[in-house]
């Protein structure tokens, strides 16, 4: 283990490219000599390691703080660089007891070890609640790895999204598209309910979700059969801060960033909770007004006819968002809730692109151009609204929570193309042809589910439920062309289509503990009924299926220290409404992009091993195989000299992935996580252009977070990333990195917190694309804005008293996620 933290620390500084000095020196640079050292380790009231807890050393003299720390993962702690004299020893949990041990006299270069100190749950109860332990950033446990961004530096004024970006595994492109552990396909969740919408309207979504309501990020690789079978890759579940005091209390936050341009971002959180009511609400607005550029080299035609064109495309992005939530708790009694919730967002804005393409018959050579204009505009919004109820029906944990959702989303595109061509003179060439699209889609969705917890014996327990949804889209795209100073509708350009959807769903799952090993199994049956219909082109995909989705988890104690487990489950990903549209989507007017009606849904079991040492070095070993691999393929069309995103079932897709995920303590006041992920993707199909067509490559992602505590209330973070090359479906994707630093300092006994934060402080980030195909010969070369330097002031008011938080979880949760919800 001593040459495993070795190792991980050379890693870091080589990727930082410095060095940490933590020695000890006095105010003449020199290290300080004599010096005494006092340690110990706090356990908790079962006599097990109490990390985190808040350990403070005084002076016997006038009980002034003279230092104070956390206990590490395992509990010890130390104070060193102490001078001679009696000092006594403080340790405080919210929950327990505050421990007071002393005195202990310290001479010069003595070094006092204490011994345990055992922290008792303190006898009066606060209300019913239930106290938790100070979590660390990333927090990994049994079945998923947790990101607690709550406290983070790095979330000052940053989006959801972005938040996202930065957790261990999580890739996210520059279009928003999520992957885990280097595969597409993931289920996001919102608050434990599925987000019900494509990806594209998905990120929108957490663009417009503001930092500062993110409480934390759960990394679920292998789902259990309670959650909807959707997502190949796994889930990830975003939780949105709930408030946790008696009284009236709240939040005001005010924001503001610069890159290329400015930006800002403020928002008001309020909470009143009486005895039998909790009301809160929360209201967020942001402004971003940001860059983004693509460069595409490619050559078009036959060996004996080529083209060559030489794209530049500059854009100037501004979107403005603002989302809601609001709801209340009703307590009928103490074992029985009845809430309600109301989410909502607007997200709109607009695009100015700027478009140069060269064209000519050899590198280096213009024999034409394409000048254009492009300017289009978005809007964006979304209601869903949740009732739910939870019960607890004795005291053997016999429990009962139903749902009932609806939800709907509207969307606008309006996109302009201005197309000027011109000789090699750069006189017109042709007369200009003038284009517009107008995309109009309305996503409405009903969900209700039920679950049933339900104790057999001590050691045993049964969980059980039924869900229901309902989806209706209806996507109206018109193109017209400019023509004699009139818009005239192309019809073999415009299209309707419409999707219905049901799920009816059943699941359950047995768990139970045999001593040292603990066994849970599990079964999910899932009825769907999907009809596309492009009213158009007068195509049906008509679809009824039934699927059943078995898990298997075991967990192995091999000691106190060694901890070992086996998980198995499988899964589905349905296409996404938007990737059903036949319709053409043009970027320009040599890009564009159409889905595909007869798009099946993919299926993947997934296998894990995984070992813990210690609950601190943590690794897995996992392979995943799974058949019609839906994939965005982009290739080019050799009659009309484009390149175009279409989506296809490949035929297979296996994936081998190794993660380690190891936390160091390296000082008491420098903690740091670090998780690396080697993975080897490998697609196979029969048929791709007329030809059998194999991909795969081996690859790794690295993240690196390290969190510096001071004095003073004065807090920092450092995190980088790196991605290696690989190879995705019909794309090789070059390596991809990012240092990003953050600083905050508490003011007004922790009422008013300022953060400071710089997003890719060295401008590092870049995506450069290729074809994996050697038919193919395209180079995609992007660029955004990505240094963004940010400030962001909190301030918190009310009462602190701390009460019980419930979760609210909704229906209708999977089948959003495949909706749009603004740019």
């Amino acid at each position: 283990m001593k040459y495993l933290k070795t190792t991980i620390l050379l890693i870091t500084a080589a990727f930082f490219l410095s060095s940490a000095r933590a020695q000890t020196v006095s105010d003449t640079g020199k290290p300080v000599t004599g010096d005494a050292e006092l340690s110990g380790k706090v356990l908790d009231e079962q006599q097990k390691d109490f990390p985190f807890s808040t350990v403070s050393l005084l002076s016997v003299k006038d009980s002034a703080l003279v230092k104070g720390t956390l206990s590490a993962e395992n509990g010890s702690f130390t104070f060193s660089g102490l001078k001679p004299g009696s000092y006594l020893v403080s340790v405080y949990v919210v929950g327990y007891k505050k421990l007071l041990k002393g005195p202990f006299t310290l001479t010069a270069g003595n070094k006092k070890h204490i011994g345990t100190l055992q922290m008792l749950v303190e006898a009066q109860q606060l209300k019913g609640v239930e106290v938790v332990k100070k979590k660390p950033l990333i927090e990994r446990q049994i079945d998923k790895t947790v990101v607690n961004v709550e406290k983070s530096a790095l979330a000052a004024g940053n989006s959801a999204l972005e938040i996202l970006a930065r957790a261990p595994g999580v890739t996210v492109d520059k279009d928003g598209k999520i992957s885990l552990r280097g595969k597409q396909g993931v289920n996001i969740m919102l608050d434990g309910k599925p987000a019900y919408l494509s990806a594209e309207q998905l990120a929108n979504l957490l663009r417009s979700t503001e930092g500062n309501a993110v409480q934390s990020i759960e990394l679920i690789t292998n789902p259990s059969a309670k959650y909807d079978a959707a997502g190949n890759s796994g889930i990830i579940n975003i939780k949105l801060k709930k408030n946790r005091s008696y009284g009236t209390n709240g939040s005001v936050l005010a924001g503001g960033g610069y890159g290329a341009y400015y930006k800002f971002n403020g928002g008001l959180s309020l909470n009143h909770r009486q005895k039998k009511f909790n009301v809160f609400g929360n209201l967020d607005y942001g402004e971003n007004k940001r860059f983004g550029g693509t460069d595409i080299e490619r050559v078009n035609g036959t060996a004996t006819d080529p083209t060559y064109f030489d794209q530049t495309n500059f854009s100037r992005r501004m979107r403005k968002n603002g989302n809601y939530k609001a709801g209340i708790d009703y307590f009928i009694s103490d074992k029985h809730t009845l809430g309600f919730t109301a989410n909502g967002y607007n997200s709109h804005g607009h695009t100015d692109s700027k478009v140069l393409t060269l064209i000519g018959s050899a590198p280096g050579r213009r024999d034409s151009s394409v000048v254009a204009s492009n300017p289009n505009g978005y809007r964006y919004t979304g209601n869903s609204f949740n009732m739910n109820y939870k019960g607890t029906l004795d005291t053997l944990g016999q429990e009962i929570s139903a749902d009932a959702e609806y939800a709907d989303h509207v969307g606008r595109e309006d996109n302009n193309f201005n197309n000027q061509y011109l000789d090699v003179t750069g006189q017109q060439l042709k007369p200009p042809y003038l284009f517009r699209n107008l995309a109009k889609t309305t996503t409405r969705i009903r969900a209700a589910k039920i679950d049933y917890v339900y104790p057999l014996q001590k050691d045993m327990k049964m969980e059980a439920g039924l869900k229901t949804s309902f989806v209706k889209t209806n996507n109206d795209f018109y193109f017209e062309n400019f023509d004699n100073g009139n818009w005239i509708n192309d019809l073999r350009r415009s299209n309707q289509f419409l999707y219905d959807e049901s799920i009816n769903a059943a699941y359950i799952n047995v768990n139970r503990k045999f001593g040292k090993t603990s066994v849970q199994l599990g079964l999910r049956a899932e009825q769907t009924n999907s009809k596309g219909n492009s009213v158009t082109e007068q195509k049906v995909a008509d679809r009824h299926y039934l699927n059943l989705f078995p898990s298997v988890f075991l967990n192995q104690e091999l000691g106190k220290k060694h901890e070992m487990g086996f998980s198995y489950s499988r899964r589905v990903d349905r296409p996404n409404y938007e990737s059903l549209n036949p319709f053409i989507y043009y970027l320009d007017l040599y890009s564009y992009r159409f889905g595909n009606p007869f798009l099946k849904p993919q299926y993947t079991n997934s296998f894990e091993l995984s070992y813990s040492f210690k609950k601190e070095l943590h690794m897995s070993v996992g392979y995943s195989h799974t058949t019609d691999v839906m994939s965005d393929v982009l290739l080019t069309d050799t009659a009309t000299k484009t390149i175009f995103i279409s989506n296809q079932n490949l035929a297979t897709q296996d994936s081998y992935n190794l993660n380690v995920n190891y936390p160091l303590q390296i000082t008491s006041w420098w903690n740091s996580s670090n998780n690396l992920n080697t993975y080897y993707n490998k697609f196979s199909t029969p048929d791709l252009l007329g030809t059998p067509y194999k991909s795969g490559k081996l690859a790794a992602s690295f993240n690196t977070t390290h969190t510096f505590t001071f004095k003073h209330d004065l807090g920092a973070e450092l995190s980088g990333w790196y991605n290696s090359r690989q190879v995705y479906g019909t794309l090789l994707i070059d390596p991809q990195y990012s240092i990003d630093l953050g600083l905050s300092k508490g003011l007004m006994n922790k009422q008013l917190n300022i953060k400071l934060a710089a997003n890719d402080i060295f401008k590092l980030q870049k995506s450069r694309i290729r074809s994996a195909l050697p038919s193919q010969n395209y180079l995609i070369k992007e660029r955004w804005e990505s240094r963004v330097f940010r400030m962001t002031l909190t301030y918190r008011f009310g009462s602190n008293e701390i009460k019980a938080a419930r979760e609210r979880s909704g229906s209708a949760d999977a089948e959003g996620r495949r909706v749009k919800s603004g740019g």
